[in-house]
């Protein structure tokens, strides 16, 4: 049979086909006259009598051919199993409906990332391989202007410290590091006088009562620091009255009686302090190194 399929003219098949189709059209009909054999010959003649309506002239072997492959189901579309391929199949053959969202999407995160990674990620990246760098170069300005080896061993100790952070991409804390001892070594390097405040109209000293002692004093004179430029220089002063820091250009030193007494007289005599550099902070020390006697103890606000 298969031979015989193979053997029939082009044409034939296509009218085959197109019996086919029509008989699917009147299955009903089909499903009857196909029943019983003898009723073969009546849906033979009905086809012929439909085609020949249409001016169409069928042979009878072509009807048959048409009739014997609609019960052979040949000419029928099956359609394909479904599995992950079809799937695929589908979802590229729709692309024209989604492709459009998707490539939006797509391109909004893309344009998202690449803010991303300009503004965090490369910022980041330049300052894990720049953070060693600094910290290294800070170190070896501390160590080439502390006078004190302590404040040289404490900043090694600092800088092995942030090398781990960053080991362990703990950047934070390795910048946090780092501004540390840049600070320490902004410190090093000033240097500055610290003059008692002479101004008209401004105290240049000042007494307060200490907590729990009525009828004690304790005397400040009113200071600021001066750099070598001459001009006033700002300083994080330690108020230990309230027990926090301020970034101030004038603050109170603590000073005993006679000297507060001393450097009073001296304003009294022409509202000018002949001796009013009191300390002096040189490169080098953390600390300022004074001309009078100070337990160092400041306050800010009086």
């Amino acid at each position: 049979m298969a031979e015989k399929h193979a053997a029939a003219p082009l044409e034939d098949i296509m009218v085959a086909m197109d019996v086919v189709d029509n008989l699917r059209h009147q299955q009903t009909l089909v499903d009857r006259e196909l029943d019983v054999e003898s009723r073969r010959e009546r849906l033979l003649e009905r086809l012929r009598t439909m085609y020949a309506a249409q001016g169409i002239e069928v042979p009878d072997h072509v009807l048959q051919e048409g009739i014997a492959a609609l019960e052979e189901e040949r000419f029928k579309y099956e359609p394909v199993p479904s599995s992950w391929r079809t799937k695929l199949a589908h979802i590229w053959i729709s692309r024209g409906r989604w492709g459009k969202p998707v490539g939006f999407l797509a391109v909004v995160g893309a344009v998202f990332y690449s803010v991303y990674f300009v503004t965090d990620v490369l910022p980041e990246r330049k300052m894990l391989v720049g953070l060693p760098t600094q910290i290294e170069r800070v170190v070896t300005e501390i160590n080439q202007t502390a006078k004190d080896s302590t404040v040289a061993s404490d900043a090694q100790t600092l800088a092995s410290n942030a090398m781990r952070a960053i080991d362990s991409g703990n950047t934070d804390i390795a910048q946090s590091i780092l501004s540390n001892l840049q600070d320490l070594e902004a410190k090093l390097k000033r240097s500055y006088d610290i003059r008692v405040v002479a101004r008209q109209n401004q105290n240049s000293g000042i007494w307060r009562r200490p907590p729990n002692n009525a009828k004690g004093r304790n005397y400040y004179l009113i200071v600021e620091a001066i750099g070598t430029d001459k001009q006033p220089v700002e300083l994080l002063i330690f108020n230990q009255e309230n027990n926090q820091a301020k970034r101030t250009k004038v603050w109170g030193l603590r000073v005993d009686e006679a000297t507060f007494m001393a450097v009073a007289a001296d304003k009294k005599d022409d509202g000018i302090i002949q001796n009013n550099i009191v300390g002096r902070k040189p490169v080098g020390v953390l600390e300022p190194e004074y001309r009078i006697a100070t337990s160092g103890a400041t306050i800010t606000e009086w």
